[in-house]
């Protein structure tokens, strides 16, 4: 049981109902006998994890937030980082090829016609089908109003071409929401959102890149030539791909911060437990105050960035605008995750830098939570912005 779990004041609580303790168990069942077991293989050989994508969706802990009018589960925010905290406790990678679903499908969930929902979110529950989000670009990725991939409206039909780099497995998706401009004069309000069929005409993934962590899931670059769509796969308007955009993260950062709180969670255990093993001039590390209060800072920082992950996702959950929230969340837990796992291996002193033992790959892994879905400085720049220009919920 966590601290916030217990924390109680006036009007508040921070308990779980039976549900969401319920859910949570299943999700670390399934990162603990499903995920740990397959993580440092997957990770050495960067394995795209279609074994454990499979037995996620057989289990319910993909595509939580589909309606329930189309068959999904539609969990609220706040269930979904519950999720996402315990199976990035298991390995990142792993459950970024899961949870990355539910990035791709939020455009459609929160821009679609009916007509559209029924097209291409039925589907993601029917089978492991993977979809994804296609926003950055090699010369645009916090500057989104950058991009130069462009759709052009032919008819009944729309024309694209550009090319895309960082997506979250793109090489293994049915279908990806591409923001392209439609009015490439008018920057940012230029840009539009499309559901393109990844076996389109013209779409060539390109590269699957070689990352640094989180290598047990897909990141590619793929070009556009030519594709066509059908005018009826815009989604929204015209020129509300970016708007479209940022309320998507705005609701999946509670996520990816859930998601760094358990990386970081999995090194604080594996430190503790190696410091109380671990015996120098004659007692466990764990008795060395310079040790000791290094445990003491992880901790802590791993309770403050769960409570920022709490706070968003229920801010969302009220139906409030949380932008700040979620930006509080996603700079704190990314750069906390980063340095308790720094913390972790230096636990483990020469043994924490062999491969060996895990906490070498989660160092490697909570890297990246400072580097996507906005890095840690564009969270500062939207935290500064909420503060000196304040829009109210």
């Amino acid at each position: 049981m966590t601290q916030v779990e217990t924390g109680a004041a006036t009007g508040v609580s921070f308990a779980l109902s039976p549900e969401q303790r319920e859910l949570r168990a299943l999700a670390r069942e399934f990162a603990e006998k499903e995920i740990r077991p397959k993580a440092a293989e997957y990770d050495e050989h960067s394995t795209h994890p279609v074994d454990v994508i499979a037995k996620a969706h057989e289990l319910g802990l993909m595509n939580l937030h589909i309606p329930e009018s189309l068959g999904g589960a539609a969990l609220p925010a706040f269930d979904g980082m519950l999720v996402g905290e315990e199976l990035n406790w298991g390995c990142s990678g792993i459950a970024t090829s899961i949870g990355a679903n539910g990035l791709g499908a939020a455009p459609v969930i929160i821009a679609g016609t009916d007509e559209q929902k029924e097209q291409w979110l039925p589907p993601l529950l029917e089978e492991p089908i993977i979809c994804s989000f296609g926003l950055s670009e090699p010369d645009a990725g916090s500057d989104v109003a950058r991009m130069t991939t462009t759709a052009e409206r032919r008819g009944d039909e729309y024309v694209l071409n550009g090319s895309k780099t960082f997506i979250t497995n793109a090489g293994y998706a049915a279908w990806t929401v591409v923001f392209a401009k439609t009015d490439p004069g008018k920057g940012h309000r230029g840009i539009s959102a499309f559901v393109v069929p990844m076996d389109a005409p013209g779409v060539q993934i390109e590269k699957h890149l070689d990352k640094m962590g989180q290598r047990a899931t897909d990141t590619s670059a793929f070009a556009l030539t030519d594709v066509v769509v059908p005018a009826a796969n815009l989604l929204g308007e015209e020129g509300e791909g970016f708007k479209i955009a940022m309320k998507t993260l705005d609701f999946t950062r509670p996520g990816t911060a859930a998601g760094a709180v358990g990386v970081a969670q999995a090194a604080f255990e594996l430190a503790v437990e190696y410091a109380k093993e671990r015996v120098t001039f004659d007692v466990p590390i764990a008795m060395h105050q310079g040790v000791n209060f290094m445990i003491a800072d992880m901790a802590t920082e791993i309770e403050a960035a769960r409570l920022l992950v709490w706070q968003s996702a229920w801010l969302h959950d009220q139906g409030k605008r949380a932008t700040l929230q979620s930006s509080y969340a996603k700079r704190f837990a990314a750069d906390m995750a980063m340095k308790v796992t720094i913390d972790a291996v230096q636990v483990f002193g020469g043994y924490g830098y062999i491969k060996e033992y895990p906490v070498e790959k989660l160092m490697r892994d909570a890297k990246l939570f400072q580097i996507y879905e906005g890095t840690s400085q564009i969270q500062r720049l939207v935290i500064a912005k909420e503060i000196f220009l304040p829009r109210g919920d």
